[in-house]
């Protein structure tokens, strides 16, 4: 009967295998502790949800006001362009004038001594 177990290899094995479940008892319970319970993750899925759509939001004022931005720069522009123009012929004319009058002055001065 050497293949029969005595009652005290027995008692060793069963006492064996119940720390083996103690074991893996305790391995269980403390992954189930480190896990969060379905009530935090629906608030904090909610408030993730949330803080996503109000960053969404804010990214669309952003694109709005650099849009208006980048309208009013152009509109800027243009009137800058337009400005100077004037300016330009403003100073074309302030230069021109004076010349011809010099040229009429000339002209007539020329024009009396000839008469």
């Amino acid at each position: 009967m050497p293949d029969e177990l005595s009652v005290g290899e027995i008692g060793r094995t069963v006492v064996a295998l119940r720390q083996e479940v103690q074991a893996m008892g305790r391995g269980i319970n403390a992954r189930l502790d480190k896990m969060v319970s379905t009530e935090v993750y629906s608030l904090q899925s909610a408030y993730t949800d949330q803080r996503i759509s109000d960053v969404n939001q804010e990214m669309q004022r952003e694109r709005e006001g650099l849009a208006a931005l980048e309208r009013e720069f152009e509109a800027y522009r243009l009137a800058e362009r337009e400005r100077r123009e004037r300016e330009r012929q403003a100073r074309l004319y302030q230069m021109v004038v004076p010349v011809l009058m010099g040229l009429l002055a000339a002209a007539i001065s020329v024009w009396t001594v000839i008469r």
